[in-house]
């Protein structure tokens, strides 16, 4: 056993001192100085030559000219000819952004030879002159021509922010002045483009677009045991047409109101007290920006089927206030204002106002959180008729709207 050992031993010692001789002829033979000095670690690319001329003191010598290969891994053009597209994707925005800060030159190396501007977040691209222009000077130039899109990313219209009946990821804690209480009312829903015709201009969808949106709506009472007071429960389907600045809304939704099993338990109200709040409606809505961080929005809709409590007409108005464009880790502030009248309360109904720090992603999506004041009457509808309440809240949310 011991002699099988010894033999296997010095058999494995003897490939590996052969193995050790051959690599070093090898890389004798490939070194730079060695027998091969032209070797190279680079796989050359052809036909990527750069022609030199050998320059000689003695005028009777002729130049000759030299071949040298460029290695594949610093094959350069410069400078690179634009390349321009009708569509900016989130990862071209991702690329333009280190050309910050300033539109003014190309001090960074980027990918395309395009930048954002740092004062509205707007992209910008370098034609064949070598001047910055803006992308919607492109875009009419004919690169931004309509095309169909299913499913886009992105949306042409957005939830009003300080809108309480918006689709939308949300939960609010406030405490409700007029008896103490503290709630958490919670929004469970979103938006999203079905179709579009259109294209983009600035990074911003433009055209016509089919949306679907909707969203539950429930009230928690934290003071009670985390018992469900109400829910409201939304569902629409927009037509959007949007240009740069101004953006039109024709929608149907439908809206229902319901008083928490946990509430009617513990209060006791009869059944006479309850009210079923519903209605199906159509909604003209408007949306403005008479600058690129301000947005102006009013809206009128008329309830086709209005139940229990709930007349035809409602108003909505409002502004919502950011820097635009992608953020980053950094954020911005933000404020937003809503005034909803309705029809049931004489035109009277409530005012939102909402401000704190906002975040928002290359495909408009935008995650806030900050303070929260409405005062009016409540915002969970299924408090209509013999219920109806008058609330003053104040507290703190967080809000995902599309």
């Amino acid at each position: 056993m011991a002699l099988t050992q010894m033999v296997l031993f010095r058999f494995i010692t003897v490939l590996v001192l052969a193995a050790h001789c051959f690599s070093a002829i090898i890389v004798t033979a490939q070194s730079v100085g060695g027998r091969n000095s032209s070797w190279t670690p680079y796989r050359p690319v052809e036909p990527v030559k750069n022609y030199r001329v050998a320059e000689s003191s003695s005028p009777s010598h002729k130049p000759t000219a030299t071949i040298e290969v460029t290695p594949s891994q610093y094959v350069m053009c410069e400078p690179c000819e634009p390349v321009y597209s009708d569509v900016i994707s989130d990862l071209d925005l991702e690329q333009m952004r280190p050309c910050q800060p300033g539109c003014v030159g190309l001090q960074q190396m980027c990918t395309q030879p395009m930048c954002v501007n740092p004062t509205n977040g707007m992209p910008m691209a370098m034609p064949v002159q070598g001047e910055m222009m803006p992308y919607q000077n492109i875009v009419a130039q004919g690169n931004g021509a309509w095309s169909w899109e299913l499913l886009p990313g992105d949306v042409i219209w957005h939830s009003y922010w300080a809108g309480v009946k918006e689709s939308r990821m949300s939960g609010v804690v406030f405490q409700e002045l007029s008896d103490g209480m503290t709630l958490l009312d919670v929004t469970l829903g979103g938006r999203a483009s079905i179709v579009r015709y259109g294209t983009r201009c600035h990074g911003r969808p433009m055209g016509w677009e089919l949306q679907i949106e909707g969203a539950g709506m429930p009230r928690i009472n934290l003071d009670e045991n985390w018992d469900l007071e109400a829910a409201d429960f939304r569902f629409g389907m927009p037509l959007i047409y949007g240009a740069e600045r101004v953006q039109w809304k024709l929608s149907y939704y439908h809206l229902s109101s319901h008083l928490g099993d946990e509430y009617i338990e513990r209060t006791g109200i009869p059944a006479s007290d309850r009210v079923n709040y519903a209605r199906d409606e159509i909604i003209l809505g408007f949306s403005f920006f008479p600058l690129p961080a301000w947005r102006w929005y009013a809206e009128g809709g008329w309830a086709f089927y209005a139940n229990e409590g709930a007349d035809p007409w409602e108003f909505q108005f409002g502004l919502d206030y950011a820097q635009p464009g992608p953020t980053g880790c950094l954020g911005t502030p933000f404020f937003a204002v809503n005034g909803y009248l309705r029809e049931e309360l004489d035109f009277g109904g409530s005012f939102t106002g909402q401000a704190g720090w906002l975040w928002r992603g290359y495909s408009g999506k935008v995650l806030r959180t900050g303070v929260h004041y409405y005062n009016g009457k409540s915002s969970q509808f299924a408090f209509n008729g013999p219920l109806e309440q008058f609330e003053q809240q104040i507290g703190m949310g967080l809000w995902y709207d599309f």
